[in-house]
């Protein structure tokens, strides 16, 4: 059997990682600022599905993925460290 979940039975890895990131941020960023930096790179999305990606209710793909690097300033491996 296939599985796609994360270990802790989460649709994926990077939400716990996004949100202490988000927070962390300098000035600190909400959802909705996030959403909106998103929608400036082309990518569309919203604060409710930030939420649910940081709760992880949300799959995510390679492009959102690659879009909140270039928003954290951050790796794509730092964004998916499971630890």
């Amino acid at each position: 059997m296939f599985k796609n979940k994360a270990t802790d039975g989460k649709n994926n890895i990077c939400g716990a990682t996004l949100y202490a990131l988000r927070k962390n941020a300098s000035p600190k960023m909400s959802q909705r600022i996030f959403a909106e930096k998103c929608q400036l790179l082309g990518l569309d999305i919203d604060k409710n599905a930030v939420q649910r990606i940081e709760s992880g209710q949300r799959f995510v793909t390679d492009i959102e993925l690659v879009c909140f690097c270039k928003i954290l300033n951050v790796s794509l491996e730092e964004l998916l460290k499971t630890e």
